[in-house]
């Protein structure tokens, strides 16, 4: 599994303030799991982001990120933020606000029985 660490890291040091915090690998990379719910994910030197449909068709036409598609489905709740668009603490903080914001309504994924 690929991921950018030194933007593990950066994500950890923002979600510090979050009560519950988990990390799962998973997507080909890592995956923050806030309050028990997807939050944020890396893949290679790009960031997943769940923001809701809404604020992902917002996103979509007013910055720099692209659609998470999985096979021929666009996963709508989901955008893909490159890494250059992440450079600096306010752009890396505008996504994790997206994200936290979308987590506080977020239904969790069911849980797969073993």
């Amino acid at each position: 599994m690929a991921y950018d660490e030194l933007l593990a890291n950066r994500i950890r040091e923002t979600l510090s303030e979050q009560e519950q915090v988990d990390e799962v690998k998973m997507f080909q990379g890592l995956c923050f799991m806030v309050n028990d719910k997807m939050c944020v994910c890396i893949r290679d030197k790009d960031m997943l982001c769940r923001i809701g449909n809404e604020q992902a068709v917002i996103a979509l036409e007013n910055d720099n990120c692209r659609e998470m598609i999985m096979g021929s489905r666009v996963m709508k709740d989901f955008v893909f933020v490159e890494a250059e668009n992440l450079r600096s603490a306010k752009d890396l903080d505008h996504w994790i606000g997206l994200c936290l914001q979308f987590n506080k309504v977020a239904k969790p994924s069911k849980k797969r029985k073993k």
